[in-house]
């Protein structure tokens, strides 16, 4: 039952300190009605619940520019050198942001995401179902952050992210949702983050892929809210 999986989440969660939420999926900023993703809301709904010990960001809301794609170049693989550290005490207090499009691009805007995750102890991503897979926003996060996974598995180094729990929660309508889990999960675990059972997990409305009628999507708006929004 979706219910159980979000209370395993909360009861989770309210164990732990200082918990960061990515929130991936989008709409329309200029929306008169400035609606909200289902999966952005469940993640407020969270956060409501758990107090001041979470951050909330929203992705889609950040300049975050899509990855050069340094991990297979024709100089090999050039991802997390140290040289792509950012020199930036503010941006960069840690000094593991290492990542060569925040190094050329000064109005980038990943660093924001990385303060946070480096303080958490736990972390969460949020996003949706779209044509099988995860959101745009979510893959280009996830690229963006691939020099934490190759400094400890290609280069050598420590894994900088050892002992962090981390979790991934979807919304989808109407197929491949528990696949798409299963695989972010995997991809999280070769990060080296350590990857909790209690944070992952689907809710998709119908398991009829070929469901696309108004009437569905307008049910699955009314039942994610019945579900997860008007608890109390």
């Amino acid at each position: 039952m979706p219910q159980d999986s979000y209370q395993k989440t909360l009861d989770y969660l309210k164990k732990k300190n200082k918990i960061l939420f990515l929130t991936t999926s989008n709409r329309w900023n200029e929306s008169p009605t400035k609606e909200k993703p289902k999966s952005t809301k469940l993640a407020y709904k969270l956060a409501e619940e758990l107090g001041d010990k979470v951050t909330v960001l929203e992705i889609p809301l950040l300049n975050i520019f899509p990855c050069h794609g340094n991990v297979s170049t024709d100089h090999g693989n050039v991802c997390g050198l140290k040289d792509a550290a950012v020199q930036d005490k503010e941006k960069n207090p840690d000094g593991n942001l290492r990542c060569w499009v925040s190094f050329s691009n000064k109005d980038d805007e990943l660093w924001k995401v990385t303060k946070e995750l480096f303080q958490a102890d736990t972390v969460v991503f949020f996003g949706s179902i779209r044509w099988g897979q995860m959101n745009g926003f979510y893959q280009k996060l996830i690229e963006r952050l691939t020099w934490i996974e190759n400094r400890h598995t290609t280069l050598g180094e420590e894994n900088i992210i050892a002992g962090k729990d981390v979790g991934i929660i979807a919304v989808g309508q109407n197929w491949n949702g528990e696949t798409v889990i299963n695989t972010q999960k995997k991809v999280l675990e070769f990060f080296g983050f350590t990857v909790v059972d209690d944070l992952c997990w689907n809710w998709q409305f119908t398991a009829d892929e070929n469901d696309e009628s108004p009437e569905s999507y307008t049910k699955a708006i009314t039942t994610f809210q019945e579900l997860f929004l008007n608890k109390k």
